[in-house]
């Protein structure tokens, strides 16, 4: 495919993965696509040479694999993990407010959001219901996306504000709700929100008992540039790792061991949950896929110390306006390629040795790469590399995209750095 091609992949896939259980719901796609067969936790997994597998975990997170032609159980495992997660705005429980006639729904922050980049902007929500079902140990869980604007939060005009220019902070309770309409005949303050949710199930009121719902940029995605250099789009963090997983583990011809790619939830609000990085899922996959070729868990254990996991989500790039806040020697660049990130506090998964063999694959496949360090008086966030590999002792490394504006509900990156990340989780699944 060509740069455009990527873009455009990618662009689709901010165009349908609105929540994290929607981005396991794409990814389900791709997969089948590609002739992947899904796979149940509860059950033994019969695996055969060749197979094309997947599983996924509590709707919201995904692993999937391939069986090389000529595996011999000699080779470690091929890993590479990015989260279906982005920050935004969660529903609260009994969310409806009357506010001078304005029917507004509470919400609280989800993740580390650039508040003042959600005003002004056309939102939508998605994610899932829970309705009653035939037991109460089965409700009926479905998902949700309006696809259409339903929200907003506008500022206040500077004619009232007359300091909004030098600065405002935004308080999470009181500035951050969105308007959804005015309350009447057709927006009772009491239920209108359940009573929008029941009208798109086409269900009843009284069968909706809970849901995780968040709000979302409705915002469609672009290519912009005066030569289409770059990609200005929502939730970029983190679907450019997940698309490129995606395609590189359905392209890659490794015949010698097993590719898995694993995409965690929660990864924002830090990992430690049974979908999350941070939880023992990843090794409870790795283990059955092991016993599904009749393997004990001594052998299991053993192909840890040659396995190899790719942490991929997103980095910065250095600012136009604010050079000085990136490190002076390691500044890196939209359209530069790959970021490596590298932290002695192991916020990145900083490994010399897994380095240097992503270093190798991507100067043997001519994929431009870039390494990237915090400055030294700050910090920079980190991912789920560190977090993962400390339940899965494994060498790990950080890998990604560079972004600017990141967090912000519209984020910019290079359209080139995507085709380079395709190319290098492609070759990490084929060499």
């Amino acid at each position: 495919m060509s740069t455009m091609e990527h873009a455009e992949k990618l662009l689709q896939l901010t165009e349908t993965a609105t929540s994290s259980f929607h981005t396991v719901e794409a990814a389900v796609r791709q997969l089948k696509d590609a002739g992947f067969t899904e796979l149940d936790s509860r059950d033994d997994w019969g695996l055969s040479s060749q197979g094309k597998y997947y599983v996924v975990h509590h709707g919201s997170s995904l692993a999937a694999f391939t069986v090389g032609s000529e595996f011999t159980f000699r080779e470690g495992f091929r890993i590479a993990a990015a989260h279906t997660d982005f920050p935004g705005l969660r529903l609260k429980p009994c969310p409806e407010m009357d506010d001078e006639g304005y029917a507004r729904v509470n919400v609280e922050v989800y993740g580390g959001a650039i508040l003042n980049t959600w005003l002004d902007r056309p939102l939508s929500m998605a994610g899932r219901v829970a309705c009653r079902g035939e037991d109460a140990f089965h409700p009926a869980v479905r998902l949700i996306d309006v696809k259409r604007p339903v929200f907003t939060i506008p500022n206040l005009a500077i004619h009232l504000n007359k300091e909004i220019n030098k600065g405002i902070e935004l308080n999470k309770q009181t500035d951050m709700l969105p308007v959804a309409g005015m309350i009447g005949e057709k927006l009772n303050k009491e239920d209108f929100l359940i009573r929008f949710l029941a009208k798109e199930l086409h269900t009843q009121p009284e069968d909706i008992l809970d849901y995780e719902i968040g709000i979302y940029n409705a915002d469609a995605g672009d290519v912009i540039g005066m030569d289409g250099e770059f990609i200005s789009a929502p939730r970029l963090d983190n679907l450019t790792s997940v698309q490129a997983l995606l395609t590189g583990l359905t392209e890659g011809e490794r015949r010698q061991g097993i590719n898995v790619i694993a995409l965690f939830d929660h990864e924002e609000i830090g990992s430690r949950t049974k979908q999350g990085a941070g939880s023992l899922w990843l090794n409870t996959v790795l283990e059955k896929i092991m016993a599904g070729f009749g393997r004990d868990r001594n052998k299991y254990l053993g192909t840890l110390e040659e396995s190899l996991l790719l942490s991929v989500d997103v980095g910065h790039a250095v600012h136009p306006g604010s050079p000085a806040k990136s490190d002076p020697t390691n500044k890196n660049k939209l359209n530069g390629g790959v970021c490596i990130k590298e932290a002695s506090a192991q916020s990145y998964a900083t490994d010399c040795e897994a380095i240097a063999i992503v270093q190798q694959i991507c100067e043997q496949e001519n994929i431009p790469y870039q390494k990237f360090a915090n400055r030294s008086d700050g910090t920079s966030g980190g991912t789920l590399g560190s977090i993962a590999s400390s339940v899965l002792p494994v060498r790990t490394v950080d890998v990604g995209v560079p972004l600017l504006a990141m967090h912000s509900s519209r984020e910019l990156m290079g359209a080139e750095d995507q085709e380079s990340l395709v190319r290098l989780v492609r070759a990490y699944f084929s060499l």
